[in-house]
């Protein structure tokens, strides 16, 4: 594997544990609302937001709007730092910087607050660019994102991308944009759920990860 140079990394679920934000904002914008919570809320973690309130709490659009701007209401100011970086992510940052690779983000969350998260963790110093959603609802699906990062950073050789993420929406936004995926077991995705998306390489722990990368193993 170490012939991957460029590394995209998803953030939720794979560098930090969002889940406490995330979940709390969800229940913050259907109380606004008037609306029950939907079913397994933590099918929020990964996907992209407008996906989710319309796939999960069955609202139409102009709804799904207006629940996302309730959402980030409350996220901006305090969902976004109920979070915590997973442990062993700096060490492998460390390691995969060191060994001659560059870093990204490739994010469904809006670039601003990923950027916000980032500093807040002490994390983005590893990243040569931190890519994610426009906060307009543009630039939402993954593959979506990978190419923005792709084109910012003038990237043309796909062969040389690894993206890594914990969830199916990772793995299918790398193959659609046609690069290589590692899914990764700390976050929130299983490794069914991983394999069967087509996930190229699985890894269990950041150590690992970080081992495969480098050709440790």
């Amino acid at each position: 594997m170490d012939n991957f140079r460029y590394l995209f990394f998803d953030l939720d679920g794979t560098l930090t544990d969002s889940q406490e934000g995330i979940i709390n904002c969800v229940k913050h914008a259907m109380d606004t609302m008037g609306l029950d919570m939907p079913e397994r809320p933590e099918r929020f973690l990964g996907p992209p937001l407008y996906d989710s309130f319309a796939e999960y709490c069955g609202l139409d659009s102009e709804q799904v709007i207006e629940a996302v701007r309730i959402y980030r209401e409350r996220y901006k100011s305090i969902g976004l730092f109920e979070n915590s970086v997973y442990k062993g992510i700096p060490e492998m940052l460390e390691r995969l910087k060191n060994g001659g690779r560059i870093l990204f983000v490739a994010t469904s969350k809006p670039e601003v607050f990923a950027v916000r998260i980032l500093e807040k963790f002490g994390l983005s110093h590893y990243f040569r660019f931190i890519g994610g959603a426009d906060i307009n609802g543009s630039r939402n699906e993954k593959w979506e994102v990978i190419e923005h990062v792709l084109e910012k950073n003038g990237i043309t050789d796909k062969s040389s991308v690894l993206m890594i993420g914990d969830r199916y929406n990772d793995v299918n936004g790398a193959e659609k944009s046609g690069i290589r995926c590692m899914g990764v077991l700390w976050g929130y995705g299983s490794e069914d759920e991983l394999s069967q998306a087509g996930a190229d390489y699985i890894a269990e722990t950041p150590q690992k990860a970080a081992d495969m990368i480098l050709g440790k193993e």
